[in-house]
């Protein structure tokens, strides 16, 4: 199996626009941006799902993405920024490499994303509280 294209990334063996690197975590910009300066965060070990990082890697990874997001409001005038994992190819995983977007934001570019709200009853939203809930 050809190794993925984020863990090349890391090696060097292919290019990229590199914002940040650390022992643990490497960011740098989408090669398909949604918007200027749409970055991509990833640990630099070889995972697919956030709950597979160790404390330390999710610390990186959302500190250099919180870090990006402020760079972009001073350094090229985003009004704001999204954060976003798909996680699983149901949710648009392409790159099974474990990874966050932040995506800045501007007031000329028209990003939307559309969500459209469940109605569910007192009785599922409980259930299903019931079933996440941590420390049970």
């Amino acid at each position: 199996m050809e190794e993925c294209v984020f863990c090349r990334i890391v090696k060097g063996e292919l290019p990229c626009y590199r914002l940040y690197e650390s022992e643990l975590a490497l960011a740098f910009l989408d090669i398909n941006p949604i918007t200027r300066g749409h970055a991509l965060i990833i640990p630099k070990r070889h995972v697919e799902r956030l709950g597979q990082l160790s404390e330390e890697e999710v610390k990186e990874v959302f500190s250099a993405a919180a870090e990006i997001a402020e760079a972009s409001l001073s350094a090229l005038g985003a009004k704001g920024a999204n954060f976003w994992v798909n996680q699983g190819s149901i949710a648009g995983q392409v790159v099974k490499h474990f990874h966050a977007h932040v995506v800045p934001r501007y007031a000329e570019e028209e990003v939307k994303v559309e969500v459209r709200p469940l109605k569910l009853s007192e009785e599922e939203m409980e259930s299903i509280a019931e079933r996440l809930r941590l420390g049970r």
